[in-house]
C-alpha cells in the first residue's frame, strides 16, 4: 500500500482490460480477471487502497499501473460510485453504488447493486466491446 495502487494480478498476454478495485471488492475483481483470462482475455487487477498516495506517485508508476492507452476499464467500488470515473475514464464502467443510506447485510446489498464476479466480467466484456 506504500504506493497506493499497485497491480495484484497480471494480465496473461496482451493487456486488454484493467479492473481497479479496493477493500472487500478485490475478490469479486480477481474472480472476475480469473473467468475473462481464462477465456483468453488479458486482464490486469489494480488494488488501489489509497488514490491519494497513488496520484502522488511520479508519472512513469502511474503509468505502468494503469497503462493510459488502456480504456478498457472497469473500477468496482462498494461505497459510491463516482469517484472512480477519474481512473475508468468515459469509456469505462463503475460498479458500484448510485445511492446513500443503504442498509442491509452485505450480501444482499452487493447483489442487489451488482457487485457480483459475474456482473463484473459482463462489464468488462462491455467496455472491450466499446
Amino acid at each position: 500500500m506504500h504506493r497506493g495502487g499497485y497491480v495484484l494480478v497480471r494480465e496473461q498476454g496482451e493487456l486488454d482490460a484493467i479492473i481497479i478495485a479496493t477493500g472487500s471488492e478485490v475478490a469479486l475483481a480477481v474472480a472476475a480477471a480469473e473467468h475473462l483470462s481464462a477465456a483468453g482475455r488479458g486482464v490486469r487487477v489494480v488494488s488501489m487502497p489509497c488514490t491519494q498516495l497513488f496520484d502522488a506517485q511520479e508519472a512513469g508508476y502511474r503509468e505502468a499501473v494503469l497503462p493510459s492507452d488502456i480504456l478498457a476499464r472497469v473500477a468496482v467500488e462498494a461505497g459510491h460510485a463516482d469517484f472512480w470515473y477519474k481512473y475508468v475514464g468515459l469509456d469505462g464502467r463503475v460498479i458500484g453504488m448510485s445511492s446513500f443510506g443503504e442498509s442491509a447485510p452485505a450480501p444482499a446489498l452487493f447483489e442487489h447493486f451488482g457487485l457480483t464476479a459475474d456482473n463484473v466480467v459482463a462489464a468488462v466484456e462491455d467496455v472491450m466491446l466499446d
